[in-house]
C-alpha cells in the first residue's frame, strides 16, 4: 500500500508540474547547410548538409536549456586515398540559449553555446563505413532570430560554428580529424 500510495502522489506531483508549466517546452527541427572551415585531415571537404533535432526546457523567461541529436554529411576527395569519400557527424548536442524579445515585435535576439558529444564515420564509393573515430566531446556558439509567426509557432534563422576534434585510425595509421565548420539553418519551433 505503501508503494501504491508514493507512485500516486509522485504522479500527481508530476501532473500539476505540467499543468503550471505551460509553454515551458519548446521542439525544433533545423535542417541546414554547412561550410567547412578547412580541410578534415587528408579530405578536402565541400559544402555539406543536415539537420539537427532538439528540445528545451525554460529555467527563467529568457533562459532555457537545451539537448537534441543531429546528423551532419559531408563529400569530399581524399588526397592520399586518391578517392571521394563522405564523412558523417552524428551525436548528440546540449547547452543553453537565451531569447530575448526585441521590443513588443514578433521577433527575439537568439543565442546559444554548448558542448556536442559526436562522432565521424568515414564511408566509402560503395557506402561502407571503413572508420569510425567513435565519440567525443566538442563545442558550438549559435546566433540567430526568432520569428513568432503563430502562437506557439516560430522560424529560427541561426548561424552556428561547431568545432569537434577526434582521432582515427585507418591501415594502422592514425590520424587527428578536426571537422570545424559554419552552419546556416532556418528551425521550425513549437512551445508547449
Amino acid at each position: 500500500m505503501k508503494k501504491f500510495s508514493f507512485l500516486f502522489v509522485a504522479t500527481m506531483l508530476l501532473f500539476s508540474i505540467g499543468a503550471e508549466a505551460q509553454e515551458k517546452w519548446s521542439l525544433e527541427f533545423r535542417p541546414g547547410l554547412n561550410f567547412p572551415t578547412g580541410d578534415v585531415g587528408n579530405t578536402d571537404t565541400k559544402i555539406g548538409f543536415g539537420f539537427e533535432l532538439t528540445g528545451a526546457y525554460k529555467i527563467m523567461p529568457h533562459l532555457a536549456a537545451y539537448a537534441g541529436w543531429g546528423l551532419n554529411e559531408f563529400k569530399g576527395d581524399d588526397s592520399l586515398l586518391t578517392e571521394e569519400l563522405t564523412l558523417k557527424e552524428t551525436g548528440y548536442t546540449f547547452g543553453f540559449q537565451i531569447i530575448k524579445p526585441i521590443g513588443t515585435s514578433a521577433f527575439s535576439y537568439l543565442a546559444r553555446a554548448g558542448a556536442v558529444y559526436n562522432h565521424i564515420e568515414v564511408e566509402n564509393n560503395s557506402g561502407s563505413i571503413t572508420a569510425d573515430t567513435g565519440h567525443g566531446f566538442g563545442w558550438q556558439v549559435a546566433a540567430g532570430v526568432d520569428y513568432e509567426f503563430a502562437p506557439n509557432l516560430a522560424l529560427r534563422p541561426m548561424l552556428r560554428y561547431r568545432s569537434l576534434s577526434r582521432d582515427i585510425t585507418i591501415e594502422n595509421t592514425s590520424t587527428e580529424l578536426k571537422l570545424n565548420y559554419i552552419s546556416f539553418g532556418i528551425g521550425l519551433a513549437w512551445d508547449f
